[in-house]
């Protein structure tokens, strides 16, 4: 009678771990399968962020080099205007 229990209680854990083998199984295939789909989903989001912060690179870009550019262009500007007063000055006062 005892083994019979015993035998008995083996057979219900073993049925309950096959259930709960079961169920996880059945949580992981759900689970990647959505994981498939959310991926799938987000792929062009992403997409578009990545596009849209290599416009931003290459404005940043562009900007920074038309500061260049600019402080270039009033730095020699500011050079030709000395340049030029230095020559008007030594035309009307020349060095004796």
């Amino acid at each position: 009678m005892k083994n019979v229990r015993q035998n008995d209680l083996a057979d219900r854990r073993s049925a309950a771990a096959d259930a709960k083998a079961s169920l996880l199984n059945a949580y992981q295939a759900a689970n990647q399968t959505a994981e498939i789909a959310f991926n799938s989903l987000q792929a062009p989001f992403f997409a578009k962020n990545h596009a849209m912060d290599e416009l931003e690179a290459i404005t940043q870009s562009r900007d920074a080099k038309t500061q260049r550019l600019r402080e270039a262009r009033h730095a020699k500007e500011q050079a030709d205007q000395a340049a030029a007063t230095s020559a008007l000055l030594a035309k009307r006062y020349p060095m004796r």
